[in-house]
C-alpha cells in the first residue's frame, strides 16, 4: 500500500533501487544531492543536476520538464552517503513561472522499478520560494527510509545549495541555470493543462504506461506556458488581439464518450476527433499532443524496465563472480545464462507492453491523418488539392514529424500553435545527425532556405488573405533559387532585400512596426496608429545570418526575436551557428529565444514530458508535385484581392 506522506513525516523502503517520479505542471528542473551523516554535501561530484546528471547510485534528467524520472541505486552510493535530497527548482527566464506560488503544487512518487508505489508527497503550502527540498532517503542503522521534506527557499537554488554545506554555490547554481535554460530552448511547449477533473479520456484499450489523460489545449492566451499575453492595438479604435479566436476561458467541452470494446475484447476503432476541445480543428490538435505524449511515456516505460533487466543481470553475475567457488565451472555457467535468461524475459516483456502501445497508436495515426485540416497536413495529403484561401486562422501550424528509434517507425506530427510564441531557426551547419554528415555543405544550406520557404508557404496559406505578410532579408542573394517560387508569386510584401541597405531598411521597417504596437497598447491608444500600419501578422525570413549584418542589424534583429512575437513580428532564421561565432556569447540568448529546426533528420528536439530526444524530420514536398506553386497562385489572388 502506498503510503501519503505530510511533511515531516518517514516511511521505511522496502527496496533499494527506486524511482523517484515528479510532476508538475509546469517545467522545472529536478536534482538530487548526496549528504554524509551530517548532511553535508562534500563537494560538486556529489551532486546530479541537468548539467551533470550522473553520481554513482543516481541518474536525473539532463533537463527542465513538467514530469521526471529520477533512477536510485541505494545499494551502489559511495559508503560515505547516508542521505539523499530531492531538489527542485524553477527555471529562470522570460515568461516563466517565478515562484512555486504561482503554480499548482508539485507532485512527487517513490516507487520501485516495476512502478510499484511506497510513497507519495504534494509540495503544498509554497509561495515566494522558487527551489524546494521535495524529499531525503536516509539510512539509520542500515535501514533506508524517506522523509518528506517540503523545505522552500526564496533565495532559489543557490541558498538551497549553500545550506547543504555546498561551496561557490552561487557559481554552481548559475551553472545549472544555464543548462536548464538551454534544455528549455529544445523543448516544445506543450498545450496547457486543463482544469483539475477536465482530463481527456484514453481510447478505449491499453494505455501508454504511466499516461495521465490527454490535456486538451485551454483557451488561456498564447504565452510561453498558457499564459495570455499581452494586448495589440490596431487602428480604426478597435484592438488587434493576436490570442487566438477560439481559445476560450473555460474548460472545452468534453470528448464524445469512449466506444465499448468490441465483443471480442479488442479495443474499439479509433476516431479521428477523439479528444476536447470547442471545434473539430481543437479535438484533433489536442489528440495529436495526446498520441506525442502517450508514444513518450511509453517508450519512457520500456527503456525504464529494460534498464532495470540489464542492471539486475549485472547485479546477479556480480555474486556469481564474487563467490570464487562458482567463478569457474558447471555451476558458475549455468547462473550467468540464468541471469541473462531472466534479463530477456523482462526485455521481452516490457518489449510486448511497447508493442501493444505502438499498435495502438499507429491505428489511431491511421485515421487521424486523413481527417487533418491543410494547417495539420503534410504537403501529401489530398487535402491539399482543394485548398482554398481559409477566412479563420487555425489552431495550430504542422512544421515537421517526430519519431523515436523505438517507435518502429511512428511519426507523430509537430503541431505549433498560432499566432506563432517564437521564431523559428533552420539550421543550416553541419550537425552531428548522419543525414547531415551525409550531404554537402552547399546543399545543406540550398535544402534549409528551401526548408524555410516551404513553412512560409505554410503559414501563408494557413492565415485569411491580407493578415500575414513575408518580408524576406537575403544579402547576397545566394537563395534566389530557393526563393524563387515565393518571390515570383507576388504573395512576398516586397521583394527580398539585399546589401546593407536592403537589411538596414527592412529591419528600421518592422522595428517602428514593434515600437509603435508596443506604444499604443501601452497607452490603450490603438486609434493613435498610423492608418498605412499594417496590423496584420508579419514574418521576416533571414538567409546567412550574420553576413551583411553589422552590430547595428544585429541589435535589432535581437530586439525582433525578444520583443516581435507578442506584436506579431516573427522570424525565421536560416543560418549557421558557426559563422556567427566571432559574436561570442553576445548571440546566445537570440539562439536560445529561436525554435530549432533542420533540413535533414536530427535528433536534438525534446518533449516536455521526459525529455526523450526525438528524432525531428521536416516536411517534404513530393518529387515533381505543384502544390507549393498552386497555393502560392492561391495566396496571391486573394492578396491582390484585398488591396483592391
Amino acid at each position: 500500500m502506498t503510503a501519503e506522506l505530510v511533511r515531516g513525516q518517514n516511511h521505511a523502503l522496502p527496496q533499494t533501487r527506486l524511482e523517484i517520479r515528479v510532476s508538475a505542471d509546469s517545467p522545472v528542473m529536478a536534482g538530487a544531492t548526496l549528504g554524509d551523516e551530517r548532511g553535508t554535501v562534500r563537494g560538486a561530484e556529489w551532486i546530479a543536476h541537468p548539467a551533470s546528471p550522473r553520481v554513482p547510485g543516481l541518474e536525473v534528467s539532463g533537463q527542465a520538464a513538467a514530469d521526471h524520472r529520477l533512477a536510485v541505486d541505494l545499494d551502489a552510493l559511495p559508503d560515505a552517503v547516508h542521505r539523499v535530497t530531492v531538489l527542485l527548482a524553477l527555471p529562470m527566464g522570460a515568461g516563466l513561472p517565478d515562484s512555486f506560488g504561482a503554480v499548482a503544487a508539485p507532485f512527487v512518487a517513490v516507487t520501485g522499478l516495476d512502478g510499484a508505489g511506497i510513497a507519495t508527497f504534494t509540495l503544498t503550502g509554497l509561495d515566494t520560494e522558487s527551489a524546494v527540498s521535495a524529499l531525503e532517503l536516509y539510512r539509520r542503522q542500515d535501514v533506508w527510509k524517506v522523509r518528506a521534506v517540503g523545505q522552500g527557499y526564496a533565495g532559489g537554488l543557490t541558498e538551497m545549495l549553500a545550506d547543504q554545506g555546498v561551496a561557490e554555490a552561487a557559481e554552481l547554481a548559475a551553472s545549472i541555470q544555464e543548462a536548464v535554460v538551454s534544455g528549455l530552448a529544445r523543448s516544445m511547449t506543450p498545450p496547457p493543462r486543463a482544469p483539475e477533473g477536465e482530463r481527456v479520456r484514453h481510447p478505449a484499450g491499453p494505455t501508454a504506461p504511466g499516461g495521465s489523460g490527454r490535456p486538451p489545449a485551454s483557451a488561456q492566451g498564447t504565452g510561453p506556458l498558457g499564459d495570455p499575453g499581452p494586448p495589440r492595438a490596431g487602428a480604426f479604435g478597435n484592438p488587434v488581439d493576436y490570442t487566438h479566436p477560439r481559445r476560450r476561458t473555460s474548460a472545452p467541452p468534453p470528448p464524445p464518450p469512449a466506444a465499448p470494446p468490441t465483443a471480442s475484447g479488442q479495443p474499439a476503432r479509433p476516431v479521428a476527433g477523439d479528444a476536447a476541445g470547442w471545434s473539430m480543428d481543437e479535438r484533433l490538435y489536442n489528440q495529436i499532443w495526446g498520441m506525442f505524449e502517450d508514444l513518450a511515456r511509453a517508450v519512457a516505460a520500456y527503456r525504464s524496465a529494460a534498464g532495470f533487466a540489464e542492471s539486475r543481470m549485472d547485479q546477479e553475475l556480480d555474486r556469481v563472480l564474487s563467490d570464487p567457488r562458482s567463478r569457474i565451472g558447471g555451476a558458475g555457467d549455468r547462473a550467468r545464462e540464468a541471469a541473462r535468461a531472466r534479463r530477456d524475459e523482462l526485455t521481452g516483456r516490457a518489449r510486448e507492453a511497447l508493442e501493444r502501445d505502438l499498435t495502438q497508436l499507429a491505428a489511431e495515426l491511421a485515421v487521424v491523418e486523413p481527417a487533418l485540416p491543410a494547417a495539420y497536413a503534410g504537403w501529401d495529403n489530398p487535402v491539399w488539392h482543394g485548398y482554398r484561401v481559409p477566412l479563420e486562422t487555425p489552431m495550430a501550424l504542422r512544421i515537421g514529424d517526430l519519431r523515436l528509434p523505438e517507435g518502429d517507425g511512428l511519426r507523430i506530427p509537430l503541431l505549433m500553435r498560432l499566432p506563432l510564441e517564437r521564431g523559428i531557426w533552420v539550421d543550416s551547419g553541419r550537425t552531428a545527425s548522419e543525414a547531415a554528415a551525409a550531404t554537402a555543405g552547399d546543399e545543406l544550406r540550398r535544402s534549409a532556405m528551401e526548408t524555410a520557404v516551404a513553412l512560409a508557404v505554410r503559414l501563408l496559406a494557413v492565415h485569411p488573405a491580407g493578415e500575414f505578410s513575408v518580408h524576406v532579408i537575403d544579402p547576397a542573394g545566394s537563395a534566389a533559387g530557393p526563393l524563387s517560387p515565393l518571390a515570383g508569386s507576388g504573395a512576398l510584401a516586397g521583394p527580398p532585400a539585399a546589401g546593407a541597405a536592403g537589411v538596414s531598411s527592412v529591419l528600421a521597417h518592422l522595428t517602428r512596426r514593434v515600437d509603435l504596437v508596443q506604444m499604443a497598447v501601452r497607452a490603450g491608444a490603438s486609434d493613435a496608429l498610423p492608418p498605412d500600419l499594417d496590423t496584420g501578422e508579419q514574418l521576416l525570413i533571414v538567409n546567412d545570418f550574420p553576413h551583411g549584418f553589422d552590430d547595428r542589424a544585429v541589435t535589432q534583429l535581437r530586439y525582433l526575436a525578444d520583443e516581435g512575437p507578442p506584436v506579431g513580428v516573427h522570424l525565421l532564421m536560416v543560418a549557421d551557428r558557426e559563422d556567427a561565432r566571432a559574436y561570442g556569447p553576445v548571440l546566445d540568448p537570440l539562439w536560445r529565444s529561436l525554435l530549432r529546426i533542420t533540413p535533414v533528420a536530427d535528433d536534438h528536439l525534446a518533449d516536455p514530458w521526459v525529455g526523450h530526444a526525438w528524432t525531428y524530420e521536416p516536411l517534404r514536398v513530393p518529387e515533381g508535385s505543384r502544390v507549393l506553386g498552386q497555393v502560392l497562385t492561391l495566396v496571391a489572388a486573394a492578396r491582390r484581392a484585398g488591396y483592391r
